[in-house]
């Protein structure tokens, strides 16, 4: 087992697992095994002390185990496409990581992490650091966003405008294009997309997770969340989460989880600013972009494969969200793929 006390140790621990090495580039340190490239790599780019963005795509050699003890506070948000760890942090029952997107304020958190051999990872991460907020509130009169969150709490939910964000950043790395300016940019973006999440009772997109709160339906019908339906609602998203190509129906997703329909879709909607409908095609939107980007084909094959039976819908969809056609989108964002030197 190791021991780790900062979040970097964590990070340098599992490359090191890896036998990772780094080499410096125009715009990021690239770390891969070269007597062993089959075990992938992890792309780092940096303001070093205030923030970093990775961006993983590797597979377990052997298992190994973290025990992790970090005092100081981070901000941590990302996807992660493919890999499940479990972890446990202090006087808590033992959870599993899996696919999903989130965001978690790290404060003096204690806990272990477990790796299993030939498990596969792939995600991005941006990790935000003290002193990164203490220039925001310099820049933005005492800006502050700590406040929105629970210490040490995972929230499973990002707000809509982050998805694309991060997607646009896994782009520009895929295409060795990322640079110091757009990390910047994009990272303000973040900022200010969880700001705008504060409604004028006071609550936020974040706080919604955690209080159970009301509905009101039409004119008169109020609805009352209890805990269990909060853990309902929780487990429909994950579920979508991991499901989003071909998703249940909101029946069968009420059937499985013993939720009344009409409750998991204004749940839905309350806890997480969108509504089933939209969450899921916004995943199936980013992976088409990803897709369009990063591979050479059709709009027809990526519509299926995005769970869409007929392309002009995934089109019209896509054209929707991205404002251009899904070629347009192609032509504007596409460059000679990258390849590790």
């Amino acid at each position: 087992m190791y021991f780790s006390n900062q979040p970097k140790e964590f990070r340098n621990i599992i490359l090191k697992e890896l036998g990772f090495q780094p080499t410096k580039k125009k715009n990021y340190i690239l770390y891969e095994n070269k007597f062993h490239p089959e075990y992938g790599f992890y792309r780092l780019y940096e303001r070093t002390g205030f923030y970093d963005f990775g961006v993983a795509d590797y597979t377990i050699p052997q298992g190994f185990e973290i025990q992790f003890n970090n005092s100081n506070p981070i901000l941590r948000l990302g996807i992660v496409y493919d890999g499940i760890t479990s972890y446990q942090l202090e006087k808590q029952p033992v959870s599993s990581f899996m696919p999903s997107t989130f965001l978690v304020f790290e404060k003096g958190i204690c806990g272990k992490q477990l790796w299993k051999k030939g498990q596969h990872f792939y995600g991005a991460e941006i990790t935000i650091y003290p002193a990164f907020f203490e220039e925001l509130s310099n820049r933005f009169s005492n800006f502050s966003i700590f406040n929105y969150f629970i210490e040490n709490q995972t929230y499973y939910f990002l707000p809509s405008d982050i998805l694309p964000i991060v997607s646009r950043m896994i782009h520009l790395d895929q295409t060795d294009s990322l640079n110091a300016l757009h990390l910047e940019a994009a990272v303000l973006e973040c900022m200010g997309a969880i700001k705008e999440t504060e409604t004028p009772d006071g609550q936020n997109g974040f706080s919604r997770q955690i209080n159970y709160g009301s509905v009101t339906i039409g004119k008169k019908k109020k609805l009352n969340f209890t805990e269990e339906d909060f853990k309902s609602i929780q487990k429909a998203h994950d579920i979508l989460t991991e499901q989003f190509i071909h998703p249940p129906t909101i029946e069968a997703l009420s059937r499985q989880l013993l939720i009344n329909s009409q409750k998991l879709k204004a749940g839905f909607s309350y806890y997480y600013h969108m509504t089933i409908g939209e969450y899921t095609a916004s995943l199936k939107m980013s992976l088409a972009a990803v897709l369009l980007c990063t591979t050479e084909k059709s709009v027809a094959e990526i519509a299926h494969e995005v769970g869409y039976d007929y392309s002009a819908s995934f089109i019209k969809k896509f054209q929707k969200t991205y404002s251009c056609t899904p070629l347009k989108y192609r032509m504007r964002e596409k460059k000679p793929p990258y390849k590790s030197q």
